[in-house]
């Protein structure tokens, strides 16, 4: 891939938390491609920022997919990273996500499938395939466009490529997921998908936090004034 991004975005940061804004086309964790990753690239801005003479910890204790961007946190502590990866196995945290589909999509609805790994390719099975797992999210259309929507997403379980499965099965891919029936693409590489919210408890201080970062600027691309603004007007609202 050419042009990885290395701009990730500090949101938050304190002795046992740091919340960032991923760059689509960045890892969550380090491959073997050795392309930046998460990880690496916040241990680097804490030795840059945070004068970190050791190796700092950090703790990935959930992840987006690369072609996605959006808020992530990730553990300062061994014992932070325990406890907000126990909040999002759980379904405590709160994840919000944006996604630009084709076509109009226009209401809400909750989707449900089973979808399971073939291989290594997840895809939407039938409900007595025996490696299927429930699959649930609930969307709500924000901003409704003759050939492109901006659709709100709330998942209830977290399974791989679930919200890129789920509505391009409804008939709405997201744009740019040309592996999951979209036509059409974002910028040659990346997703409409964005996690626009985080809401997790505080490991240390118990208090919930919540962490918002807009969509980037790719979107500019695919979107009209009025959702743009529509967008805007949802993240205040968060």
């Amino acid at each position: 891939m050419t042009d990885i991004p290395t701009d990730l975005r500090v949101l938050h940061c304190d002795d046992a938390l740091i919340a960032v804004d991923k760059p689509a086309g960045m890892l969550s964790q380090a491959d073997r491609t050795g392309d930046p990753d998460v990880a690496a690239v916040t241990k680097e801005w804490l030795h840059e920022h945070r004068n970190a003479v050791s190796e700092p910890f950090v703790g990935l204790v959930h992840r987006l997919d690369r072609p996605a961007s959006g808020v992530m946190v990730l553990g300062r502590t061994s014992d932070a990273a325990r406890e907000l990866s126990r909040q999002f196995r759980e379904r405590f945290a709160e994840k919000r996500y944006l996604a630009v589909v084709e076509g109009e999509m226009k209401g809400m609805g909750t989707c449900v499938h089973f979808i399971a790994k073939k291989g290594r390719e997840p895809m939407i099975v039938g409900p007595d395939d025996p490696d299927g797992k429930r699959a649930v999210l609930r969307w709500q259309a924000l901003a409704p466009g003759a050939d492109a929507s901006v659709v709100q997403v709330h998942l209830e379980t977290g399974r791989p490529h679930q919200i890129r499965l789920q509505l391009s099965d409804e008939g709405f891919p997201i744009i740019g997921d040309l592996r999951h029936g979209g036509q059409r693409e974002l910028d040659g590489r990346n997703l409409a998908l964005h996690q626009v919210l985080l809401r997790v408890e505080h490991p240390s201080t118990y208090r919930m936090m919540t962490f918002t970062a807009s969509p980037p600027a790719t979107w500019h691309r695919v979107l009209t004034s009025e959702q743009l603004e529509g967008i805007a007007g949802a993240m205040q609202g968060s």
